[in-house]
């Protein structure tokens, strides 16, 4: 059965990461049967992680601020979660549902695919981003 997103809840909640006026900084996408719907979400990044278990497979949107001593900046990742206990069949099928993820997660400036929980550090991620941003004036002195 092909693959379907809930395109209208799961933009809502997609502007919710990125609205200022409030505290959620990350959702998630998970599957509903073969619908991708919204999960969950919040403000703290380690509950995120929490919701990143061995036998699940779900997308991210989190928001970061990001920058260095003159200019911070808000950034987005797109995150593709695939647990250790994920069959190969919803391995291979996830790297095509991601297309219908993002026809609603359009603005991100990176992207990464994560099927381990040490690459799922907050550093990690923010250091990512960071090479993603451009210019960077930390090494820079007054």
């Amino acid at each position: 059965m092909a693959t379907k997103i809930d395109k209208e809840s799961c933009r809502e909640v997609y502007n919710e990461v990125r609205d200022d006026t409030n505290d959620i900084s990350w959702a998630t996408f998970k599957y509903d049967g073969s619908t991708i719907v919204p999960g969950v979400q919040g403000a703290n990044y380690e509950d995120f992680v929490n919701t990143c278990t061995d036998d699940n497979r779900q997308f991210a949107y989190i928001r970061f601020t990001t920058g260095d001593a003159l200019s911070k900046r808000v950034k987005f990742t797109l995150i593709t979660w695939i647990g250790e206990n994920v069959s190969g069949l919803q391995r291979a099928k996830i790297g095509t549902d991601k297309t219908l993820v993002k026809d609603v997660v359009q603005n991100f400036a990176k992207e990464l695919v994560i099927t381990d929980h040490k690459d799922l550090d907050e550093d990690y991620i923010r250091s990512e981003l960071k090479k993603a941003g451009g210019a960077n004036y930390d090494a820079q002195t007054e």
